[in-house]
């Protein structure tokens, strides 16, 4: 599960070869979300609020990274690093 960035404490992954619809794990202090790409929206799991807004941001920001990184990641080849929100 590689690491393609992290910020203000929230380290934000993608697995090798996941299930479907494409989406990052985004985890906080022993908490963890399950984001979809495309509408940058919760799957699964929690983060508090104030992170959540931060990920669910630089989500939008990074739309179109994240979702080359996430055909890579299926394809078994590690994605790239994306810019931390600032």
């Amino acid at each position: 599960m590689p690491i393609v960035s992290e910020f203000s404490g929230i380290e934000i992954y993608l697995y090798f070869d996941d299930h479907l619809p494409p989406h990052f794990h985004a985890k906080y202090s022993g908490n963890e979300a399950l984001i979809e790409i495309e509408n940058s929206c919760v799957l699964k799991g929690a983060l508090p609020s104030n992170k959540l807004k931060l990920v669910l941001a630089w989500s939008e920001l990074h739309k179109d990274e994240l979702n080359e990184n996430w055909l890579k990641a299926k394809n078994k080849q590690l994605p790239q690093s994306i810019e931390p929100l600032k």
